[in-house]
Formats: structure tokens, sequence, C-alpha cells
């Protein structure tokens, strides 16, 4: 008896666990696979044409379906750290004065250094909206 259709079975069942442990779509191709798989391997086909079934069919579902996967998943990307800054108002603490390279701001209970994104001189206490980072430098403008 061929015990390639258990093996398959095997492949189909352990990569099933994985999808649904990981909820992230990383192995439901190669289930798709190992069901094509276990199907040809019942008509006798020999392993190594099972096997390029196999990668053929999981490398098809892959490409096939993982971009409208992906698109409708939800999956956003959430700045964790620095990015988070970008938008918010802080208080001038050091007078931004980007010819003598000084400058720095609380920004929500942090302090950075900063730069005016135009060029002007920003006196202390003044508030500023952040606008982007460079490095470790804020890039702010004057609120008006």
């Amino acid at each position: 008896m061929d015990p390639m259709p258990y093996i398959w079975l095997a492949v189909i069942i352990v990569m099933a666990i994985v999808e649904a442990v990981t909820t992230q779509l990383v192995s439901i191709w190669f289930v798709l696979g190992g069901i094509v798989a276990l199907i040809v391997s019942l008509f006798g086909v020999t392993l190594p044409v099972q096997l390029i079934v196999f990668v053929l069919v999981s490398t098809m579902a892959l490409l096939i379906t993982r971009p409208f996967v992906k698109k409708h998943m939800g999956f956003k990307k959430e700045d964790t750290n620095a990015g988070r800054y970008v938008g918010k108002v802080g208080k001038v603490i050091v007078e931004i004065n980007n010819e003598l390279g000084v400058g720095q701001v609380n920004v929500s209970g942090s302090i950075w250094t900063a730069r005016a994104i135009d060029n002007s001189v920003i006196p202390l206490g003044a508030n500023v909206t952040v606008e982007s980072i460079e490095g470790v430098k804020l890039l702010v403008k004057a609120e008006t």
C-alpha cells in the first residue's frame, strides 16, 4: 500500500493547524497544494509528479489570492515610536535657530532636538507643529 496519501493528509492537517494558530495566512496555500497532491496520489501518480503538483498548486494559490487577501484584510501600518509625534504640537524650550544649529522642543513630554522646516528663528516658548522627523531631529513649523 502506498503511504503517500497518508503523508499528504498529514501535510494538510499540519498546515491547517499552523494556519489556525497564526491567523496570518501563512500556510493556507500549502493546504490547497496538499489537497490536490493527495488527489493525484490516489490515482497512482509518481512521487516526483505529486511534488511538482504540490509546489505548482501552492504557488498558484499564493499568487492568485495573496494580493486580494492583503487588500481586504485591513492590515494597517501603525507608527509605534517616533512617527507618532508627526502632526503633534510642542513647545519650544530652547530657541530654534538652524543657522546656529540649536533648538529643542517638548512634545508630549519628550524633549527633542528640533529644526525649523522653513529656516526661520522660532523663539523660546512658541508653539510648533511637528512636520516630520529626520534622523533624531524634529522638523517643525511655528504655529500661527
